[in-house]
């Protein structure tokens, strides 16, 4: 297990935030939860295009019908979300 202190604070990009703020509260709290996860090890999400080598650091974090796309921003320390799906 990791410390609190590294974990990855997420920014969420202004259309991720307004689809989230749409969203029913108890899928917010999912996201909330899969952000939490993702922060303390970014890295262990599949990465979005495999094939692509050198976009290691944009993943995409998935729990049943939600999934998380994100961005590492290794120079400012912080995960980009970039898109939230969900298709409940």
């Amino acid at each position: 297990m990791s410390d609190a202190g590294d974990t990855w604070p997420a920014r969420l990009a202004p259309p991720a935030s307004t689809y989230l703020a749409a969203l029913d509260p108890p899928v917010q709290e999912m996201v909330r939860d899969l952000l939490d996860i993702a922060s303390r090890s970014p890295w262990s999400w599949p990465q979005w295009d495999r094939t692509d080598p050198e976009g290691e650091d944009l993943r995409r974090a998935s729990v049943g019908p939600l999934t998380v796309v994100y961005f590492v921003n290794r120079s400012l320390g912080h995960l980009r979300v970039i898109d939230i799906v969900w298709a409940g």
